[in-house]
């Protein structure tokens, strides 16, 4: 091993601790905001395995920020996201025109969790927020922007390029998703609903980011990354990754 890429694997793995020390520090407000006795007894009972308060205290988000969540499906983070923003803040559920359609009764539940939380609907181009944003969130989700959902054929330079676009300088594109198994890139989103995560990485950087951290807290080495995701036998314990991305 060369002198450079030592240096290389040391800084690496600096990142890779300096993450899970920053998941250890939970900051008041995400504590409240998980502690939250009026979540939903569903959503309580699936903390053990999202970790909740250790993905919130990772992203960074703080109370006042302008946060966008692609997809928020029944809420378990919309809901999180809104305690942590708190009442300055604002939470802004962007949901595919296309799915929005086939589900309205996600978009009414999505409407309906608090005063801080808004639909947006999006098709292609710039993400139709009212304001710039300080975070944009995607949890389990980013490989479904590679299958249609309904709308037109996926473009990720472009997808990716609308939420450069769409948050201020210093914003955060935070990623969490099922992991594929190495080399697979992103062939399994449609089938395993899972990607590769070499490939979010050089996605998500061609679109200007830079990965700031990322944390394997959500990381399950027993998983042969091998079963659909929704397979009772993985299901809820599938190996993630938990990716920082920043917009210089």
């Amino acid at each position: 091993m060369t002198r450079s890429s030592i240096g290389l694997a040391f800084a690496a793995a600096l990142m890779l601790g300096a993450a899970a020390v920053a998941a250890d520090r939970i900051p008041a407000y995400v504590a409240s905001a998980v502690a939250d006795t009026t979540r939903p007894a569903a959503d309580r009972d699936r903390d053990a395995d999202r970790k909740p308060a250790e993905v919130l205290a990772f992203s960074g988000v703080k109370p006042g920020d302008n946060v966008g969540e692609f997809i928020p499906g029944g809420g378990y983070y919309t809901r999180l996201l809104s305690k942590a923003v708190g009442p300055t803040g604002h939470v802004y559920a962007l949901w595919p025109d296309g799915l929005a359609k086939a589900r309205p009764q996600m978009i009414d539940a999505s409407k309906a969790i608090a005063p801080n939380v808004s639909v947006v609907l999006f098709t292609s181009g710039p993400l139709p927020t009212p304001e710039k944003l300080d975070m944009v969130w995607t949890s389990e989700n980013y490989h479904d922007f590679h299958n249609a959902m309904g709308g037109p054929p996926p473009d990720m330079a472009a997808f990716n390029k609308s939420v450069f676009d769409a948050l201020k300088p210093g914003g955060v594109y935070l990623i969490e998703d099922h992991a594929g198994a190495a080399g697979t890139g992103a062939t399994q989103t449609g089938t395993l609903h899972r990607i590769d995560p070499a490939a979010v990485k050089s996605e998500v950087e061609a679109a200007g980011f830079k990965l700031a951290a990322q944390s394997d807290v959500l990381a399950n080495p027993n998983d042969p990354h091998t079963a659909k995701v929704f397979d009772p036998a993985i299901r809820g314990h599938t190996d993630k990754m938990l990716f920082k991305f920043v917009k210089p």
